[in-house]
Parts: C-alpha cells; structure tokens; sequence
C-alpha cells in the first residue's frame, strides 16, 4: 500500500535536517518503535509494536538508512516479523526535507507499506491509512517538541504517545458507514429527481 504524506514544521530545514539524521531521536518519535542496536553503516535493529483493531503484532527486523545532504533526502527500508502471529511486514520510505513559504520547513515522506499474514487483512479495511495519519500527526507533534526543547536532557524526554489501534478501529468503521450513508443519501436523491 503506497501512501504520501506532507506536512509542515516551524523550525528550519537545517534543525528539522540534523534531527532526521540522528536515528535514536527521531526513533523515539515514532510511536511503538524502540530502537535495539545500532549496526553501523545506516542499518539498525529494532522493533515496532502496533495495534491493529483487536490485533497486536509486534514486528522485530532491521532498517537500513541512506541521507543524502546536498538534497536534504532520504531513504529508510525496512523488514520485520511478528513472530507470535506470523505476520511479515516491509517497508520503503522515501522523505525530502524542503525549506516552506512561511520560514519553516516542509517534509515530504512516500511510504510503500506490505504486510502479509494475518496482518494483511487490515491493510485492505482502511485501517492502516487511518492508523498512518494519526502515526504521522503524533510524529509532527514530537518533532515539534523535541525541536524547540531548551536543552538536550528535555529533548532525550520527548517521546511520541501511544496510537490506539481500538479506536482506529472505530474511527474506520465510522468513516466506512459515513461514506455507505452518504452514497444512499445520494442515490435517493438521484432517484427522487429521476421520479420527479
């Protein structure tokens, strides 16, 4: 499932650049994720935990990471398995890091998530494009925090808030029965003009 999200911070794109390059920080602001070793050469290991609706999977794998300064780029591939359920993810993640019109910066990320496995169900629910969005508004938030933190201490404590998959779960199925609503609503009044 391929997703592109983009989105804005306050600071410059030289603070925002130094931040995506130190890889235990920003670890710290994705939600779930704990980083486990350093390998060297841009590859890590780690672990990611998420829930799924009623489904927690807790994937172990490696990353690998490759910047590119002259073009504020990057790349960010990664595997991992849940060994209690079976399920394999991967993932590809492409960001650039681009000065904004108002003074901020302005952050670009493509992503291609597969899973397979018993985790592969959702993927085709909706459920992991709700879970990304909020996944990317509390990354933006913890950027944010750990950008204007006063000193390296107060940074180290800012860490990314759990995403609860059970009301993600809820928030989908809203979102699905809005839409089934809204194509009756419209059919109905299709109809009612077509009688009239």
């Amino acid at each position: 499932m391929k997703m592109t999200e983009t989105f804005e911070v306050s600071q410059s794109p030289d603070r925002v650049w130094d931040l995506f390059q130190d890889v235990p920080s920003l670890s710290r602001c994705l939600p779930g994720a704990e980083l486990t070793a350093d390998l060297g050469n841009g590859e890590y290991e780690g672990q990611v935990g998420v829930k799924l609706g009623p489904m927690t999977a807790n994937f172990e794998g490696k990353a690998t990471v490759i910047a590119d300064a002259a073009t504020r780029s990057g790349t960010i591939t990664g595997k991992g398995t849940d060994k209690r359920g079976g399920s394999v993810g991967q993932v590809k993640i492409d960001y650039s890091i681009n000065a904004a019109d108002d003074g901020g910066t302005q952050v670009t990320v493509d992503g291609d998530v597969q899973l397979s496995g018993a985790a592969a169900q959702f993927g085709r629910t909706g459920l992991i494009k709700s879970m990304s969005e909020k996944l990317i508004g509390e990354f933006v938030a913890c950027i944010e925090a750990q950008l204007s933190a006063e000193t390296d201490e107060e940074a180290t404590e800012v860490r990314a808030a759990e995403v609860k998959g059970i009301s993600l779960l809820f928030s989908s199925l809203w979102a699905i029965v809005v839409r089934f609503v809204k194509r009756l609503v419209g059919r109905s009044d299709a109809d009612s003009h077509d009688a009239g």
